[in-house]
């Protein structure tokens, strides 16, 4: 299992879990797409790693609720290195409310981000994969793929979505050699999580220390946030697999909080 000289597109991948996957990637000499919203942010993350190899990596300036923008970043793709072996669509965002506040522009912001991106982005790449006859696609879900929160309903609606994404393209590619499937991480403690910790502080009338401790971390074995680099060796795993036989999977990546 290897990702060598593999065409890997990554969104959401200038920062965050998207830039540990992509790291983790070069690493084991992948070609690596950080798609982006920021172009100058991904290609100052695309210089830095092609530097640091034995990979490569290239930049697409990519908002994920943009069909013609997404499909022009593949096309991009392909026109520079003949195809797309492997699609992560992690590019996310989050906004807390309780339900009756929740404002529905957000709403909307939240699940376009999660849901389109995560349609978009697989409708582009999935005819290169099918011509290439096979492929790999994974959606960044969470916990919240499986378990839900407090303020949190645009989040775990969008998350529970990409399960049964997941499912309709495993299903769908899976003659075609093309699997699908779904990380769940716990907490990452990353810019989007750090962000959380004073609005749920907020909105639940606690403290910041609570949130960590109780709300983030309450359910876990050892009340140790997943890191990065947990979460990238996960992706490593579904995208170097071999065969169909992982397909339509989900796996949690979080210190016991879910075990389903």
């Amino acid at each position: 299992m290897n990702l060598k000289d593999k065409v890997c597109i990554i969104t959401g991948a200038a920062s965050g879990i998207g830039l540990g996957i992509a790291k983790r990637y070069v690493a084991d000499g992948a070609r690596v797409v950080i798609a982006d919203l920021k172009l100058d942010a991904a290609e100052k993350v695309a210089k830095d790693l092609t530097a640091q190899g034995p990979g490569k990596a290239m930049a697409v300036e990519m908002n994920v609720t943009d069909e013609k923008q997404v499909n022009d970043g593949v096309a991009q793709v392909v026109k520079a290195w003949g195809g797309v072996d492997v699609l992560v669509s992690n590019a996310g965002i989050q906004i807390v409310h309780p339900l009756q506040d929740f404002p529905y522009d957000e709403w909307k912001k939240l699940l376009s981000i999660h849901l389109d991106g995560a349609f978009l982005t697989s409708k582009a790449c999935l005819p290169h994969m099918y011509k290439a006859g096979s492929g790999s696609i994974i959606f960044m879900g969470s916990v919240h793929s499986k378990e839900a929160s407090p303020l949190k309903a645009a989040y775990v609606t969008a998350k529970h979505g990409l399960l049964g994404l997941a499912r309709v393209i495993s299903k769908e590619g899976g003659d075609k050699g093309v699997r699908a499937n779904v990380i769940c991480p716990g907490f990452v403690k990353t810019p989007l999580v750090e962000k959380q910790i004073p609005e749920q502080a907020r909105d639940l009338g606690i403290s910041e220390e609570d949130v960590v401790n109780k709300v983030m971390l309450g359910e876990t074995v050892d009340k140790e946030f997943t890191t990065v680099e947990d979460v990238a060796n996960v992706a490593w795993v579904f995208a170097a697999f071999p065969t169909n036989a992982l397909t339509g999977q989900s796996l949690n990546v979080s210190h016991g909080w879910s075990m389903t």
